[in-house]
């Protein structure tokens, strides 16, 4: 009797796998493929696409800006069911996972690999992603060994000041004074969880969302720094809400404090469902996290 896991394969001999997928975004120009530009995107999927012979196309929960980490993208790709059976695999799509670690630079890993039906989309099956925001008021700035993940601020922040900021932006808003703007992408998201921690030097931010509009968490985050160093009140914050076009007045805080940690889904007994609800909903939208491109 075979201990390997049974391949969910088409009729048109396709396993669809999806990938844990983590990455220092320092040194990439984001997620998306860019001509002449180093992109996470590319790199695994010429990677992937050198292990299995095959090329491979990857679909992704959130395409993060240039600069922007993750510990907890998720992505999807439909293999070929033949590439698998062979070059060592044996029908297992986890023992990709020690390959790609021998090939793949160290600034990027794919640390879980896993058969899913093809109901599964890494995008629209999606029903929340997190970031986390880590920033410093310290005189001195970040800490050299996390100032790739930590962004500095120039002013003293208060942290309950920039809670309160927060909390007040919670729930399904028009955010458009927070994202920039693209032709024919909705604004409208649900905000479901947006605090902050203090751990001495650093603040630690949490953002929630069904999905993120173009530069929308990193203006979240200045807006309520702005608040929280003493400049901006918590009335202002909020009364950013009722803006429809981007607001000059809000700023963007550094690519490199944030991180996508979590991309939150149904059961697999849902995901058809939810993936075609998502459509329906935001048909003429853009659902990406971040932008398709560098800022």
């Amino acid at each position: 009797m075979t201990t390997q896991p049974a391949l969910i394969a088409d009729e048109g001999g396709l396993c669809r796998l999806r990938l844990l997928i983590g990455y220092d975004g320092t040194d990439f120009s984001g997620w998306a493929t860019q001509p002449g530009r180093r992109t996470v995107c590319e790199t695994v999927e010429q990677t992937l696409s050198t292990v299995l012979r095959a090329p491979i196309r990857l679909t992704v929960a959130g395409r993060t800006d240039a600069g922007v980490h993750a510990s907890g993208q998720v992505a999807h790709c439909d293999v070929p069911v033949a590439s698998l059976q062979a070059r060592s695999i044996d029908g297992d799509p986890s023992r990709l996972v020690r390959r790609l670690a021998k090939m793949l630079p160290d600034d990027v890993r794919v640390k879980r690999i896993d058969a899913v039906s093809a109901d599964f989309d890494a995008r629209f099956s999606a029903l929340a992603r997190t970031y986390e925001y880590r920033l410093t008021d310290a005189l001195w700035g970040a800490e050299p060994t996390l100032a790739r993940s930590t962004a500095d601020w120039t002013r003293s922040l208060d942290v309950d000041l920039m809670n309160q900021a927060s909390a007040a932006l919670v729930g399904l808003h028009d955010f458009a004074a927070f994202c920039r703007r693209r032709e024919g992408a909705t604004t409208i998201r649900e905000l479901q969880r947006f605090s902050w921690l203090r751990d001495g030097d650093v603040l630690v931010g949490t953002v929630v969302a069904d999905a993120f509009c173009w530069s929308m968490v990193r203006s979240l985050v200045g807006a309520v720094a702005s608040v929280g160093d003493g400049r901006r009140s918590v009335q202002w914050c909020t009364d950013l809400l009722d803006e429809r076009e981007r607001s000059a007045s809000v700023p963007v805080a550094q690519a490199r404090g944030l991180s996508l940690m979590h991309v939150a889904y149904p059961p697999a007994e849902e995901w058809a469902a939810r993936s075609e609800a998502t459509r329906d909903r935001r048909d003429a939208s853009d659902l990406e996290c971040e932008a398709p491109r560098s800022e």
